[in-house]
């Protein structure tokens, strides 16, 4: 695999801006592409400011903003964007087709040296790579919203994904502050997002059968054995109290915990009604405008403040 110094950034919308951040910020230099222009803008925008708040909070210094800014170039042509990079990450919708396409056109344009990396949070890499000829170069990088600020990076192996480009994507995501972590098996949802749709589910569920409003769903999370998941994952968290005592409960608890293959039908119905959360005002929850902005105001600065210590 090449030395990598250029990046390309396919896509601009809600994780390509914030993935271009991330490798600006490490002095490499990014063509960030999108079909329109006015998307490009306005990432642009996006990026200078998500620095420009980085640096009041002391995560970097205003006088890195310029350097950062400096190395983003934007383009509306594929080839242009592509033909020199020595690292790809599609980042456009989650559409199979449009990422088979996308990730096929790649592979005919970039040095057969280049890794092309998908960010997809659920699709397998494997048929996405599928219509693409070099397979071996193909990989998934699962970035979390925001990339800028959260450190994970699941590095998902398809059936065909070679260990140098493995190798060579863990390296660099180490080298711009990443936390990369190996999926070694191409499944639906890779692994944090498993785990984060089963406990989904299972909130649901206690809605569903009237076991508990959603506000005391999110407060038994928030407040009880949610705070302790920053320092102690759940296996660890099984081995702190025993593997003997986890098996009990287990024993005794799985069978009454929610174990539909099928979505909610409570989920479905909100969203046949149109309650679609933040976007509608009404989800689980009723969400005033101000309400929903209070919710993603309190997200962020507690990112911030994790990210600073």
């Amino acid at each position: 695999m090449p030395h990598i110094k250029n990046i390309a950034v396919i896509g601009a919308g809600l994780m390509g801006h914030g993935i271009a951040q991330v490798f600006a910020m490490y002095g490499y230099s990014v063509m960030l592409m999108d079909l329109k222009k006015e998307i490009l803008s306005k990432a642009v925008e996006r990026i200078r400011s998500n620095l420009t708040l980085m640096a009041e909070r002391g995560i970097g210094s205003r006088n890195d903003i310029g350097p950062a800014m400096a190395k983003i170039k934007t383009t509306v042509n594929l080839n242009e964007a592509a033909s020199g990079a020595h690292f790809v990450v599609e980042a456009v919708l989650e559409d199979l087709g449009l990422k088979q396409k996308i990730l096929k056109d790649l592979d005919s344009i970039s040095s057969p040296e280049t890794i092309l990396a998908t960010n997809t949070s659920v699709i397998s890499i494997t048929e996405i790579a599928e219509k693409s000829k070099g397979r071996e170069r193909i990989l998934g990088t699962h970035f979390w919203n925001p990339p800028y600020l959260i450190p994970l990076v699941e590095v998902v192996r398809g059936q065909d994904t070679s260990d140098a480009a493995m190798d060579a994507t863990f390296q660099l995501l180490n080298h711009v502050g990443k936390h990369p972590v190996r999926v070694n098996k191409d499944v639906p949802g890779f692994v944090g997002n498993r785990l984060q749709h089963a406990l989904w589910r299972e909130a649901i569920s206690i809605v569903e059968h009237g076991i508990a409003d959603p506000a005391t769903v999110d407060e038994c999370v928030k407040f009880g054995f949610g705070l302790r998941l920053p320092i102690l994952g759940p296996l660890e968290n099984a081995d702190m109290v025993g593997t003997d005592l986890t098996l009990a409960i287990h024993d005794y608890l799985l069978k009454y915990l929610e174990s539909s293959p099928e979505a909610s039908p409570l989920l479905k119905k909100k969203v046949e009604k149109g309650d679609l959360g933040f976007k509608s005002g009404q989800g689980f929850q009723e969400w005033t405008p101000e309400k929903a902005q209070r919710s993603r105001a309190r997200l962020q600065e507690y990112l911030l403040k994790v990210t600073q210590i």
